[in-house]
């Protein structure tokens, strides 16, 4: 018999408690194999791709894309035994877990909600199909019958859904939507359909032309909105679609508060200049009622980055200091590694020999690799190098790190750099890339800014600012020439690194910076 097993929502790493879903993979009725990926989520952290744990058919979708939920929470459901005998049920009737006429695997709880068995499910929703366009435009769902009259659009839509053979009236398109089924007591018998009212109209060319009245042309897409004809008018009034307003009011219908709130937000994003398509930051937020501002909620990356930094900002006592230098050598030995052969295939900048250089300072000086463990009051010092390079990403600030790269030659760095710069911006970092790091290079020279103040990543006791590479006058051999040159900015723990260590850290930074041949001296 069909077997059907809901997955719930795993843990993606390192005790995170939930998950926005991003994208799903798959649709009710798909087939899927173990392992195969089913659906996107995304973390305080990163993009994770989840694989399903069963082979089977999807019986149902549990939660929407945008939806944050907690570990634990069932997400889909899966058929493990599609082609499983059906089981009896009450009264005679076959309770089967095939697919349903619409292409949806159905359950047997919900399918035995429909009348009859799972053949008669098709049927029962083209019956309710034709109901629908009885439906009083303009009122919703009402509880019995009523006295009132149709709209000229609904009359027709019943009408041809009862007379599948009957002709449409000229200039005037039958439409009829899917709605919710109303109960029996809310079925309302529609009357026959009035007649068109003809009306002249001037063409292009000064000709007349005879067409159907505005309540007949407008009837294919009036009926599909449900709105008193206040509201209609209002929404005529502002240039608002009644068909793309979210309505809030009983029965599905659109108030005037809703037409208004879309008038507001389409002006607040033209007065923004930032409409959702090309400002995705935007996509997912509220405008407010005067349209001039739009609040989006905290969450996934943003939400553990701002925790993150608030934490380390006010328990870790941040003291920065400053060095500029020349680093004409450093570009001249940039070009010849582009030219090399051996670093062809792997994007060489001064990143790379920023990077290196820290290493050999840590190498040099080893006690500023450390951590503050406050729960046990140690100092922990580390005895490898996790190299975290900050990424800014559409998704936020993040800081994967290369694991061991005090182990690493220059185009093993060149290489691990290459692949967590490109992961980083497709936005699929892993947790573990992210975990563990022991010091940091924020590059904000890509930025064309010359230095900062960085706020050190939480577990780590010093941040390297690079900044950017200007052409300047400088005395070189007593002289003033145009040399290239840039700012450091190295923030450090006070716990940990006094003035003293950090200040012999950032020099030691800086000559090879200056002189890369001195990397040879002390590596």
């Amino acid at each position: 018999m069909p077997t059907y097993q809901q997955f719930p929502l795993p843990d993606a790493g390192e005790g995170l408690t939930e998950a926005e879903i991003v994208e799903w993979r798959v649709a009710p009725g798909d087939v899927v194999t173990v392992n195969q990926t089913i659906v996107e989520i995304e973390t305080a952290k990163s993009l994770v791709e989840l694989p399903s744990p069963w082979s089977g058919v999807v019986s149902r979708i549990l939660v929407e894309v945008g939806t944050t939920v907690d570990v634990g929470t069932p997400i889909i459901e899966i058929d493990t035994d599609p082609s499983g005998t059906a089981t009896p049920a009450a009264g005679g009737r076959a309770v089967s877990g095939a697919q349903s006429p619409h292409g949806h695997h159905e359950h047997p709880s919900r399918a035995s909600e429909e009348p009859g068995g799972a053949e008669e499910i098709g049927a029962a929703r083209d019956e309710r199909a034709e109901t629908s366009g009885s439906v009083l435009v303009g009122y919703g769902l009402g509880s019995g019958g009523s006295g009132r009259r149709p709209r000229a659009g609904a009359a027709r839509a019943a009408g041809a859904a009862t007379n599948p053979t009957a002709p449409a009236p000229t200039g005037a398109s039958v439409s009829t939507p899917e709605a919710p089924a109303p109960t029996p007591a809310a079925t309302v018998s529609a009357p026959a359909p009035a007649p068109v009212r003809p009306a002249t109209t001037t063409n292009g060319n000064g000709s007349s032309s005879s067409v159907a009245s505005s309540s007949a042309t407008s009837s294919s897409a009036a009926v599909h909105a449900l709105a008193k004809p206040p509201v209609r008018k209002l929404a005529k009034d502002l240039g608002v679609d009644l068909e793309i307003v979210t309505p809030t009011g009983p029965g599905g219908i659109v108030t005037r508060e809703d037409v208004l709130e879309q008038a507001n937000r389409a002006e607040g994003r033209t007065l923004a200049t930032y409409p959702g398509d090309d400002a995705p930051w935007l996509a997912s937020g509220t405008v407010s009622a005067d349209g001039r501002q739009t609040r989006v909620p905290v969450k996934s990356v943003r939400k553990r980055t701002a925790e993150a930094m608030v934490t380390s900002a006010f328990t870790a006592p941040h003291v920065t200091v400053f060095h500029t230098i020349d680093v004409t050598r450093t570009m001249h030995l940039v070009q010849r590694l582009r030219a090399d052969r051996e670093f062809a295939d792997v994007r060489v900048t001064p990143l790379l020999i920023a990077a290196k250089a820290l290493l050999l300072a840590v190498h040099r000086h080893p006690e500023v690799n450390a951590s503050w463990d406050d729960q046990t009051q140690e100092i922990v010092y580390k005895h490898y190098v996790n190299l975290g390079i900050a990424a800014a990403t559409p998704r936020g600030l993040v800081v994967p790190n290369i694991k061991d790269a005090h182990r690493m030659n220059l185009l093993q760095l060149a290489q691990a750099l290459g692949d967590l710069t490109a992961t980083a911006r497709s936005g699929k970092t892993t947790p573990t890339a992210m975990s563990d790091g022991t010091i940091t290079i924020t590059n904000v020279g890509v930025f064309g800014i010359d230095t900062g103040t960085p706020i050190l990543n939480p577990g780590e006791a010093a941040i390297l600012a690079f900044g950017a590479i200007r052409e300047q006058p400088w005395v070189h051999k007593g002289k003033i020439k145009v040399r290239h040159v840039t700012q450091l900015a190295l923030s450090v723990d006070h716990r940990l690194v006094d003035g003293e260590l950090g200040s012999r850290v950032l020099a030691d930074i800086a000559a090879i910076l200056a002189d890369p041949a001195q990397a040879l001296v002390w590596g």
